[in-house]
């Protein structure tokens, strides 16, 4: 039995996952109550278009741990987090997929490690069963960039199941796609954080939200992070940056050009790298900006207003 006294809540995002909740409800339920834990459960329905819903509403009928939000849309696996977070009750805040990959019976150990003093916990897939090209690969190569460009070395960033210190957890505002950069922007707030082996199973039914092309929003959610954490007080730094490598890049077209003109003779005013140089670095420069002062302007409407970035439709087992 595991020895941790603290109320436990358990968030679930779930989208179109019906034939795997009643097995994940009935077989998480059992693990925790037999580790005598005080826990709840919050699942959240992203807008599913399935009976995904109607299993949540059964289940909450079934188990009186249970607690269901339903959103009105598909607003994606960050703000199903950020609701269901938003609502929870517990001291420690457990998060899981709800597609029953993630198994409960890792849920008791991962509470004993937070118990020596950590403030994250997080699983680490190590062996997994999905597709190698589809899921693996780009797993990897989110799991280097992130970690390079953070400092953060997890060898999972993206497994949803974690155990935070819900003070740690609460005080992160979530946009995007950001809820893979949790452990990150935990540890540049100073969190301790420990990553450890589970277990993770084939996917019974249903089929994968993710492939290969979601490593370019890994790629865009680095550079906000990056802008944001490190350089929102000094934009100057940031936007210096990027304004010398793309004066490199431009410098490197501007030695072809007078190369050509040395070597072949080609005439400097119409050669196509003038254009093409002076052409890029605009559009860079221009592109970095706009797309930097979108999420500044995104981030005050919805911090100014108090406003989350998700609508709830429906909610059961509330007060």
């Amino acid at each position: 039995m595991v020895q941790y006294a603290k109320k436990i809540s358990v968030v679930i995002p779930v989208y179109n996952e019906e034939s795997a909740l009643a097995p994940l409800f009935e077989e998480l339920t059992g693990v925790l109550r037999r580790a005598g834990l005080d826990f709840e459960v919050l699942v959240v329905d992203d807008g599913s278009a399935d009976q995904s819903w109607e299993m949540i509403k059964q289940a909450q009928a079934r188990y009186p741990e249970f607690r269901g939000i339903k959103l009105g849309r598909n607003f994606g696996q960050t703000s199903a987090l950020s609701a269901g977070i938003s609502a929870a009750r517990g001291e420690l805040i457990v998060t899981l997929d709800g597609d029953g990959q993630n198994d409960p019976a890792d849920i008791p150990g991962m509470l004993e490690i937070m118990g020596q003093g950590y403030d994250l916990v997080s699983g680490w897939r190590k062996d997994r069963k999905d597709r190698y090209l589809s899921r693996i690969l780009p797993s990897r190569i989110a799991n280097w960039m992130i970690g390079f460009f953070t400092g953060l070395r997890l060898k999972d960033f993206g497994c949803t199941l974690k155990v935070y210190r819900s003070e740690i957890i609460k005080d992160i505002r979530l946009y995007g796609e950001m809820h893979r950069m949790i452990p990150a922007l935990a540890f540049w707030g100073g969190a301790r954080i420990k990553e450890i082996a589970v277990n993770h199973r084939a996917r019974g039914s249903g089929k994968s939200k993710y492939n290969l092309f979601r490593i370019f929003n890994v790629i865009f959610d680095l550079v906000t992070l990056k802008f944001f954490v490190g350089y929102f007080r000094r934009p100057l730094h940031f936007f210096g940056l990027a304004g010398v490598l793309l004066s490199l890049i431009g410098a490197v077209f501007y030695l072809v050009m007078i190369l050509m003109k040395v070597l072949q003779q080609v005439d400097m005013t119409g050669n196509p790298f003038l254009i093409l140089g002076t052409l890029l670095t605009i559009l860079g420069m221009q592109s970095v900006a706009l797309g930097l002062l979108g999420e500044i302007g995104i981030r005050t409407y919805y911090e100014s207003q108090d406003k989350p970035t998700y609508v709830i439709r429906e909610k059961i087992g509330f007060e």
